[in-house]
Parts: C-alpha cells; sequence; structure tokens
C-alpha cells in the first residue's frame, strides 16, 4: 500500500508556513534546510519519506494557491534578490517586477512544478510521487 501523506492548505499561509506543514507532516523530526531544494529532496525519499513513492495530498489547495500568489511571490523574491549570486541578480528583477504586476510563477506554482518533477512524466518519475490537490 502507498503512503500517503496529508498537507492541510487552510494552515499554508506563507511559503514559510508551507514548511511547517511539510515538517510537521512528511518529515517530524528531521532537518531538511527549509527550502525549495530541501523540498526537492525530500520528494525523492529517504528523508523519512518512502524511496519507492507516495501519494501526497493536499487538503484546501485553493486556499494555499490564493495565499502563495503574487503578493507572497513578490515577499520570496525580495529575500531572494538580498541573498542571490550578483549573476542572477537581474533574472529575479525581472521576475519580481513581473510578480509586482500579478504577472508570471507564483509560489504555489513553483511547489506544484517540484511536485510534478517527481511524479509520472517528470523528469524524476522514478520517484513515483502522486499529488493529489482538494
Amino acid at each position: 500500500m502507498t503512503k500517503e501523506y496529508l498537507l492541510d492548505g487552510s494552515k499554508i499561509t506563507s511559503l514559510e508556513a508551507f514548511y511547517d506543514q511539510v515538517s510537521e507532516r512528511l518529515v517530524p523530526g528531521a532537518d531538511w534546510g527549509r527550502n525549495l531544494d530541501g523540498f526537492n529532496d525530500i520528494l525523492r525519499g529517504g528523508f523519512g519519506t518512502p524511496e519507492g513513492g507516495f501519494v501526497l495530498r493536499w487538503t484546501h489547495s485553493e486556499v494555499s494557491r490564493t495565499n502563495l500568489g503574487h503578493p507572497e511571490t513578490v515577499k520570496q523574491l525580495e529575500k531572494q534578490l538580498k541573498r542571490c549570486h550578483p549573476s542572477s541578480r537581474a533574472h529575479v528583477r525581472a521576475n519580481l517586477a513581473r510578480a509586482r504586476k500579478g504577472q508570471g510563477t507564483t509560489v504555489f506554482d513553483w511547489l506544484i512544478e517540484i511536485i510534478q518533477i517527481h511524479s509520472a512524466g517528470g523528469d524524476e518519475a522514478r520517484n513515483n510521487v502522486k499529488l493529489v490537490l482538494e
């Protein structure tokens, strides 16, 4: 039977709150870095998640989609701009300008894209992660 993890989207009010849900629900007690790269690593298995794959059930995903929309994206890109490599600043600034106009991908989109890499049809589909948005 495939292991299932539940993310409560009603509690995901920011990217940090998403990380809280991942820490609490997927990898309790694990030190995983609380960043997008660390989340990507968790989906590969081995941080407490099964290496043979699992179901990630995201309840209240529309609440999360709203909370992780362009305003949260602006906040995260502003943080990223402060710490990114100088060669990446123009790219981050361009994404930030789009986000400020309500355009471009959002934090929610980033997370979905990462999950899809590990799902059927993704570059790392062998990890067998199935996303269910509710």
